[in-house]
């Protein structure tokens, strides 16, 4: 059995961080990162509303934030390759904060854009669930990686869950500027856990499975002449499309329906609730069955649920069944994704190589969010933009299938594998 090489020290002796440890701290700061982010949908209406906003300005500044946590991350990724994981973590947290607390000051369409689209977006490339998903790929035993995927993203999903009801109440209570600065002071919180995340530097870390000395302008060239990678970036772009449209402009849809913000907000939390079960059964089937047929199903699944949730009449019930199956699908996207990276090209670029697959996933969400804005200003509906979320479902089902799911074959292998059959 292999043994992360973080848990243990110089001479044999195993240190604090175990397995378990990193998993749990992992975990720790996938739920305080995306709770505050995924809860931003139920900030549009009162600070719309505040500042005499149409929806597309606040649509527009959410976008650029998914545009540049996307654009950020493939960047951060390679930096925390190459010298370690804890800075990153620690820096994105600081812009983060930094870019919610500032939000409550920002009463111009430009400094909104700058600390929800810039400041924000950026710090999530900085300590969101994708640096975790590598420092776990890097950390954990090859055994343990698929589920410690699926538990670093269901734990992003479990703040969802809670992060969403209480942005509701402090909104309703305290008023949303309040609301943002406890949003801050959580995400502060993720410096502490960085500490177990933290990865060695490039040169202090070996080798082992698929991974060789490789330069970082090699592994891009490799990735992307490699049609299986190619397949799977374009597929998760309708995950990012999906997924951002629903958080940043479903509690909007119901209440323009006649429900109350309280469902937006426990409709949100369905979805965090159960994408818990749903991340955790990805991960555990990801060592079970091709990871490719996973994605296929989860995107005809979620494309389905769309589909029958626009048609049926809304209700509080038809409601948080779609947040059910939702949920269930949400996230789950990623333990299959960043499983197949690793497999394909090993650990050694994981976090970039993946942070180029969730710059597919950001340009996706980028124009669901904008999009939403746009088509509801113009049409004041969203029809057009469920329809799109619907179509891209299932060609992103369609595009999975023949994703090849083995180690990508590499010249220096085969030599000194010829090399040893010579000797």
């Amino acid at each position: 059995m292999q043994m992360s090489d973080s848990s243990v020290g110089t001479g044999g002796h195993v240190t604090w961080r175990t397995p378990l440890i990193i998993i749990l701290a992992g975990c720790a700061v996938s739920l305080i990162t995306f709770g505050p982010r995924s809860a931003m949908g139920l900030f549009m209406q009162p600070v719309s509303d505040a500042n005499g906003w149409g929806r597309d300005v606040f649509a527009l500044a959410f976008a650029v934030q998914n545009l540049l946590w996307g654009i950020g991350q493939p960047i951060a990724g390679a930096i925390a390759d190459r010298f370690g994981t804890l800075r990153v973590l620690c820096g994105g947290a600081l812009l983060y904060a930094a870019g919610l607390v500032l939000m409550t000051y920002s009463t111009t369409p430009l400094t909104f854009n700058i600390t929800v689209g810039v400041m924000i977006g950026f710090g999530l490339s900085g300590c969101s669930f994708n640096l975790v998903v590598a420092a776990l790929g890097k950390l954990v035993p090859d055994h343990m990686r698929s589920l410690a995927f699926g538990a670093g993203t269901a734990a992003g999903s479990f703040g969802q869950f809670l992060f969403a009801p209480l942005g509701a109440l402090l909104i309703e209570t305290h008023g949303w500027p309040v609301a943002l600065i406890v949003f801050a002071a959580a995400v502060m919180l993720v410096i502490p856990f960085s500490v177990a995340l933290a990865t060695r530097p490039v040169k202090a870390t070996s080798a082992s499975g698929n991974d060789t000395p490789q330069s970082l302008r090699h592994a891009l060239s490799e990735a992307f002449a490699h049609r299986s990678y190619v397949l799977l970036v374009l597929g998760f772009f309708t995950c990012g499309f999906q997924l951002a449209f629903i958080t940043a402009h479903l509690p909007a849809y119901l209440v323009d329906r006649g429900l109350s913000v309280q469902v937006g907000g426990w409709v949100l939390a369905t979805i965090g609730l159960f994408n818990i079960i749903g991340a955790i059964a990805a991960g555990w089937a990801a060592n079970k069955m091709p990871k490719r047929y996973i994605l296929a199903i989860l995107y005809f699944t979620r494309a389905v649920s769309i589909a029958v949730f626009i048609a049926v009449p809304l209700s509080p019930t038809s409601a948080v069944v779609f947040g059910v199956v939702t949920g269930l699908t949400w996230l789950s996207t990623v333990p299959p994704t960043s499983g197949l990276v690793a497999l394909m090209f090993g650990t050694r670029w994981l976090a970039m190589l993946f942070g180029f697959a969730f710059f597919s996933h950001q340009v996706g969400g980028f124009l669901g969010v904008w999009l939403g804005g746009v088509a509801f200003e113009m049409t004041g509906s969203y029809n057009l933009v469920w329809l799109l979320s619907i179509a891209f479902g299932v060609a992103s089902a369609i595009i999975n299938l023949p994703i090849v799911e083995a180690p990508v074959k590499r010249p220096s292998r085969e030599v000194a594998a010829a090399a040893g059959a010579g000797r």
